[in-house]
């Protein structure tokens, strides 16, 4: 896990022997277990440390964090400690980046939403190989379970990774949001481009655009970033749409 250690030690992270040791724990049954099932299609040593692992542990950069206001640094200010904060991670797929944050934060409090029910069940598995608590997994869409009353913009913060064009992500996963919540979205190369389009979305659903923040790590390209989100409002009860209309429907466009 050398690529992974350094890459933490460049985010200001200390990674000791226990947490090198339930990377590798996932890392052997995330593979094990694609071998099967279709839960990923980036399955080498390394390229899961950098594109799962890495990509997953900058969204600390972002984490709300007392003093700094809406500045996103490239370092993590200090390891902080997870107690009371409550996290989503919508549409997590085999984990990512939920687990690995939690891997660094074991007192916060995760629920970990997943439509598809393999994965659902290989989340299962790994929670357990890991001896991980505080975890809660949900089989279901992101429009159903924002309507329940315990989801409710009931989070401090909410992550979602690889899911949607930024109009669609921002409709799913507002809504879990708590006023002065914060959601962190991991981006690629058209980060930008997506913000642009999704400001109308993200107003109406009461949110703020923060930071389209770069990420320089030396192991990557320079097409990664994070969208951070504030809740400035709340979301109006007609959000999210039924199931499909989101994606189908984005916000950019007339909604009707």
């Amino acid at each position: 896990m050398e690529i992974l250690r350094q890459g933490a030690r460049e985010l200001g992270l200390s990674l000791g022997p226990r947490h090198l040791e339930q990377f590798e724990i996932y890392y052997r049954e995330l593979t094990t277990w694609n071998e099967r099932f279709n839960l990923t299609a980036i399955t080498g040593y390394q390229e899961v440390q950098r594109r799962h692992f890495l990509d997953s542990l900058c969204c600390l950069l972002a984490f709300p964090q007392q003093g700094l206001g809406d500045t996103i640094p490239d370092t993590v200010p200090v390891q902080r400690g997870g107690l009371g904060l409550r996290c989503v991670d919508i549409g997590t797929g085999a984990g990512f980046p939920g687990l690995p944050l939690k891997l660094l934060l074991p007192d916060m409090r995760l629920t970990l939403i997943e439509s598809v029910g393999k994965k659902v069940t290989f989340l299962q598995h790994i929670v357990r190989e890991m001896g991980l608590s505080g975890v809660e997994i949900i089989h279901g869409r992101a429009e159903e379970i924002a309507r329940q009353e315990a989801h409710r913009e009931a989070y401090d913060v909410v992550l979602a990774r690889a899911v949607a064009h930024l109009a669609v992500l921002a409709e799913y996963c507002l809504p879990f949001c708590r006023l002065g919540g914060r959601l962190i979205a991991p981006k690629g190369e058209d980060a930008i481009t997506e913000t642009v389009d999704a400001q109308g979305a993200i107003t109406l659903l009461g949110g703020r655009v923060v930071a389209v923040k770069p990420l320089t790590l030396a192991e990557w390209r320079s097409d990664h970033y994070l969208v951070v989100i504030d809740k400035i409002g709340p979301t109006p009860e007609r959000y999210p749409r039924r199931t499909g209309i989101p994606a189908k429907r984005p916000l950019t466009q007339p909604d009707s």
